[in-house]
């Protein structure tokens, strides 16, 4: 069976079994704090086991892109140099939510592997959790009972809490699980070793394939434990190690779909697959890589320096690294190998398909931008070795981790590149920075959540928002959190007018009054379906009946520039093509920016085109028309358009102005004439293949303008007013340009005159052209001096002072002989006297520079430096 037919199995197996097959959600996260991929099968549907959301089906079955980089599941650097793990899987599942439990989920777990996918019962085990004291949890005996129907008992294996029972997180629901493992050995080596005693062992020839976890219990912060009002099932079965033990594989690399993806890489490197383990290594990490980073990509995730794009960056990196390093592969080749992974999962995954042409784009860029900083970072590491002085042999530890976290040089290639040369690496200090970094990242990270405190119960929370700013509520629940050394609490209301930040618009701000206290809300957002009203402190009655208040201004500016933001997007799509299409949002109260696919930079002429048919829609004062519980389908036969890397429900909000129509959440005006004027203030690149505007609106704009009108009327003035000012800048730029060269020519012959004074006192000892002295000239002016000086004369060294109004510099020049000869190095000369003018400085062995504030300390400098040659 193929890759597809397996998965195609999977759903049909399940549906056949009353299950729902979903489609996969975005593997980029978007509205959960704990998260930023889509780590696991079961986060999309979290809200479930919290209990924040009723499922509309109670059976449901998918195969989700999962991808484990980062957090608790951080595999990135065990993917290719072992043959299971991967960056980006598919995980096949199957749930219930409140529906059927243990009995169901072992039967049909069963039944599938050996009766449909026909796997030998003899190579099956099954691990079952044998209980923990200290949580009060007893031994699983029910899927022990259910398991013995099945397979032999001595094939079921009692395993620890850290194998079989799974948590969601430090709090939240969890349950012990059961676990299906398949020993894939041949049958020379199951005689001389009993599979059940390498199960959890690490084996890659022996591992799990389905893990079935009962949901039964919720961890509380107080880390114990108590029953879920229903038990839910979550399974997970890694589609690519089941492809390799269906195809009768030794590695997940070896299943047609890698296979496919490493045979073009051997085309395009000349290497050979299965000959050298390191090359193996190289092309197992290139075929895993280009998934995630498609993927991601497609999703709405575009490479970057921050959160998830960085993740995305660094795993490209790694890809182009093993590539450069181990293929000799110095120009892009993940690009094209993103268009043959489009070939092969384009379906199911039709997102492939429709972005391809912007993943290829973003990854060429990505990768032409990378092998030029591998360039510049070889540079960095010749000029370390080249400022190691005598014996040193050493490479700095806390360079080499530079070099890693500047230019991605892996560690490995830094040694490599040590041990060519006959120098090692301080593997310590290495090490030392590099858990310095891990250290301040979890810091940063870190959220301290403490137990919900239940008030009253209330199953939903209503959001009122669109049609009021204030509401009459009472507090459902709240807890205290703790991040980065700050606490505040999260506040559920039972009802709220609070906008939770989503769609790219921020949270509202406002406040709750009871009594004439007020109590500050200062940010709303979203978690697992909950809207949390963020507050540094509680009121002092919580079980008081409450107004909450929204701040209206903020609201207005918000909705003003999120409607604006509508019709920029139909506007560009309207002037520069339809294949312009959302790839990021920011809506606050001072401005919106929007990213869009788009291949070029937007020229003046089509930005004059965008405001001006912005501004006609906004005086023609058209009416927002808005349709909230629409049928997903009618909102798109209505023309609004789903985004890439969103997950939308049966219903969906429209909100048409004219011709513009987009689903949306986010709070509007009620007619375009209400967001007044609208300024385009900048147009810039994003990445390969995106742009970036940002705007502004109605007061921000109007402020915009009057500064612009003060600067005008500033510079008239300055100008004594003349008619045409536009001219009367024009030609002071050109009086200035000329006296600029006035100048620089005056520079020119002042330093040539100079040079030949200084000619006269260049002094020969012991074979060497000593030249020292201190001259009223600028840094770049006596840097060429003193490179014309070399030119001309044999064993030449120069030590030059300058001064130029209150500042002053240091130039130390010395001839390549003399560098190679005496040991020379101007570079660290410049650093050690530098002092002297209170200032710093630094260059190469044969040229260096320093700048200070103190002249006076010219002559100790120099004297200090003829002390050095």
């Amino acid at each position: 069976m193929t890759v597809s037919e397996i998965r195609q199995a999977f759903f049909d197996y399940f549906e056949s079994k009353g299950h729902k097959i979903v489609s996969s959600a975005p593997m980029v996260v978007k509205d959960d704090p704990t998260l930023m991929f889509i780590n696991a099968g079961m986060n999309q549907f979290k809200d479930y086991f919290l209990g924040n959301t009723v499922p509309k089906d109670r059976r449901v079955a998918n195969s989700q892109k999962c991808l484990r980089v980062s957090g608790k599941h951080n595999d990135l650097e065990e993917v290719g140099v072992d043959t299971y793990h991967h960056t980006m899987f598919e995980m096949l599942g199957n749930w219930s939510f409140g529906d059927y439990f243990k009995e169901e989920a072992v039967e049909w777990a069963w039944d599938l592997l050996t009766n449909v996918y026909k796997i030998d019962k003899n190579r099956l085990y099954v691990t079952v959790f044998e209980g923990d004291e200290k949580d009060g949890v007893p031994q699983d005996d029910e899927s022990i009972t259910i398991w013995k129907k099945y397979i032999a008992e001595d094939r079921i294996i009692l395993a620890s809490k850290k194998d079989n029972f799974w948590e969601m997180g430090e709090i939240g629901p969890c349950g012990p699980c059961t676990e299906i493992h398949v020993d894939l050995r041949s049958d020379e080596d199951r005689n001389k070793v009993d599979g059940r005693s390498l199960v959890n062992q690490d084996h890659p020839h022996v591992i799990e394939i389905w893990n079935n976890v009962f949901m039964q219990f919720n961890r509380k912060a107080d880390r114990s434990l108590e029953p879920l009002p229903e038990t839910h099932v979550d399974t997970g079965m890694g589609l690519e190690r089941l492809a390799m033990t269906l195809q009768g594989k030794k590695s997940n690399y070896d299943t047609d779909l890698f296979q496919t993806l490493i045979q073009h890489m051997e085309k395009v490197s000349g290497a050979e697959y299965g000959k050298s383990e390191e090359v193996d290594i190289a092309l197992r990490v290139i075929a895993d890589h280009v998934r995630a980073i498609a993927f991601s990509i497609a999703d709405g995730q575009l490479p970057s320096n921050t959160g998830a794009g960085y993740v995305i960056r660094r795993i490209l990196r790694r890809a182009v690294r093993y590539g450069y390093q181990t293929l000799n592969l110095k120009e892009p080749f993940l690009a094209d190998l993103s268009t043959v992974l489009v070939e092969i999962m384009g379906n199911p995954f039709t997102e492939l398909e429709q972005q391809k042409e912007l993943i290829h784009k973003v990854i060429i860029e990505e990768e032409n931008s990378f092998l030029k900083t591998l360039g510049n970072g070889i540079q960095r590491f010749e000029k370390h070795l080249n400022s190691l002085q005598g014996e040193q042999k050493t490479v700095d530890g806390k360079f080499a981790f530079e070099l890693l976290d500047t230019f991605g040089f892996p560690i490995d290639l830094t040694d490599l590149m040590a041990r060519e040369r006959g120098f090692s690496v301080d593997m310590e200090g290495f090490t030392e920075n590099m858990k310095e970094q891990k250290d301040r990242s979890r810091s940063a990270t870190a959220i301290e959540t403490g137990d919900w405190v239940e008030l009253i119960d209330d199953n939903v929370e209503e959001f009122v928002g669109y049609d009021n700013l204030t509401a009459n509520v009472k507090i459902v629940k709240y807890r205290k959190v703790s991040q980065k050394k700050k606490e505040f609490y999260q506040v559920v209301f039972n009802l709220t007018p609070f906008y939770a930040e989503g769609g790219g618009q921020v949270g509202d701000t406002g406040y709750i009054e009871n009594n004439e206290v007020k109590t500050s809300v200062f940010d709303t957002k979203k978690e697992n379906n909950l809207i949390v009203h963020l507050m540094k402190e509680l009121p002092p009655n919580v079980n008081a009946n409450f107004k909450a208040v929204v701040s209206s201004a903020k609201r207005m500016a918000s909705a003003n520039n999120h409607s604006a933001t509508h019709l920029l997007h139909h506007a560009l799509r309207t002037v520069l093509g339809e294949h312009v299409e959302q790839k990021g949002s920011l809506v606050n109260a001072d401005y919106l920016r929007f990213d869009f696919s788009h291949f070029s930079k937007v020229s003046d002429e089509e930005l004059t085109q965008i405001s001006a048919q912005i501004s006609a829609n906004i005086r023609a004062n058209i009416p927002l028309e808005e349709k909230r519980n629409t049928p997903i389908e009618v909102a798109k036969e209505m023309g609004a358009m789903a985004l890439f890397g969103e997950k939308y429900g049966d219903t969906v909000r429209v909100i048409k102005f004219g011709e513009s129509v987009e689903l949306c959440g986010g709070t509007h005006v009620q007619a375009s004439g209400e967001i007044g004027l609208f300024i385009i203030t900048q147009e810039t690149a994003v990445a390969s293949g995106v742009r970036r505007i940002e705007a502004i609106t109605g007061e921000k704009a109007e402020a915009y303008y009057k500064k612009k009108a003060e600067t005008l009327d500033t510079i008239a003035l300055s100008l004594k007013n003349p008619k045409d000012i536009v001219k009367a800048v024009n030609d002071l730029q050109t009086k200035n340009t000329q006296f600029q060269k006035e100048l620089e020519q005056l520079q020119k012959e002042k330093a040539k005159n100079i040079k030949s004074e200084l000619k006269t006192a260049i002094k020969e000892e012991n074979g060497i052209h000593i030249l020292s002295s201190i001259v009223e000239l600028d840094g770049a002016s006596i840097k060429d001096i003193l490179f014309q000086l070399k030119g001309e004369y044999d064993n030449f060294f120069g030590v030059l002072g300058g001064k130029t109004g209150d500042k002053c510099s240091l130039s130390i020049i010395a001839s390549d002989n003399l560098v190679k000869e005496k040991n020379i190095n101007a570079g660290n000369i410049i650093r050690e006297v530098s002092k002297h003018i209170q200032g710093g400085g630094g260059g190469q062995a044969f040229f260096a520079t320093a700048g200070g504030k103190n002249s006076s300390g010219l002559e100790k400098a120099i004297e200090e430096v003829l002390g050095k040659v």
